[in-house]
């Protein structure tokens, strides 16, 4: 038995770390390692709650429930998934990264129980999930819009935000300074992605309409 709980505690170390090699890749928060021990500790868990606590159960007569322990897998990797997400300001990022994570756990557990196939399954399809969508929209062009803006409030600089759609932007960067009045200045700057031709022209168009919005600066 101990080998083939090594086996699987392999099997679930290798599975987790292909799934965080995608992670990698990509350069997001949790990657090889992360997913290496998610997987790793999930089958870890899962053998010792189905066989570690056999002996007790033999020799007291008590019927033990080997899925109580594994259960709290579930619930417990979301402390770990709910740090891969970053949230800036109005914009949310990381949690395909949060849910690979807790789906490598589920793979851990099923190897860990001995579904070896259920495991291999899985990991494949969690990365059809996450790279088939990048072949299919594969013609969406990241570009970047930098633009000046002056305001006194915050309120202003949001309406130049609601002009993007939240799926479109990649990340943003927000920097501030003083013009010669002493006026504070936002230095803006979007990284955004969009399948349209005209996009970066008519958003710059939308830009101008805006009151104080230097638009010289824009690449």
């Amino acid at each position: 038995m101990n080998l083939q709980f090594s086996i699987r505690l392999l099997v679930a170390g290798i599975l987790g770390a292909v799934i965080g090699l995608d992670r990698e890749l990509r350069s997001k928060e949790a990657g090889i390692r992360t997913h290496f021990l998610v997987s790793l500790g999930s089958a870890l868990i899962m053998i010792v709650s189905q066989y570690g606590f056999a002996q007790i159960a033999s020799e007291t007569k008590i019927s033990l429930d080997p899925s109580r322990i594994a259960a709290q897998v579930v619930s417990g990797i979301g402390f770990i998934g709910a740090g891969t997400i970053i949230v800036q300001k109005r914009f949310v990022h990381g949690l395909t990264t949060a849910a690979g994570v807790w789906t490598t756990s589920g793979v851990g557990l099923a190897i860990g129980s001995g579904m070896f196939l259920v495991g291999i399954c899985g990991t494949i399809l969690t990365l059809l999930g996450l790279e088939l969508p990048s072949i299919f929209l594969k013609s969406r062009k990241n570009m970047t819009i930098a633009f000046n803006y002056s305001s006194i409030n915050k309120t202003s600089l949001h309406a130049a935000f609601n002009l993007f759609d939240h799926d479109d932007v990649l990340s943003y960067s927000v920097k501030t300074g003083k013009d010669k009045d002493s006026r504070k200045i936002y230095y803006v700057s979007l990284v955004v992605r969009s399948t349209k031709t005209d996009y970066k022209k008519q958003k710059i168009s939308q830009l101008q309409k805006l009151d104080e919005v230097v638009i010289n600066l824009v690449e």
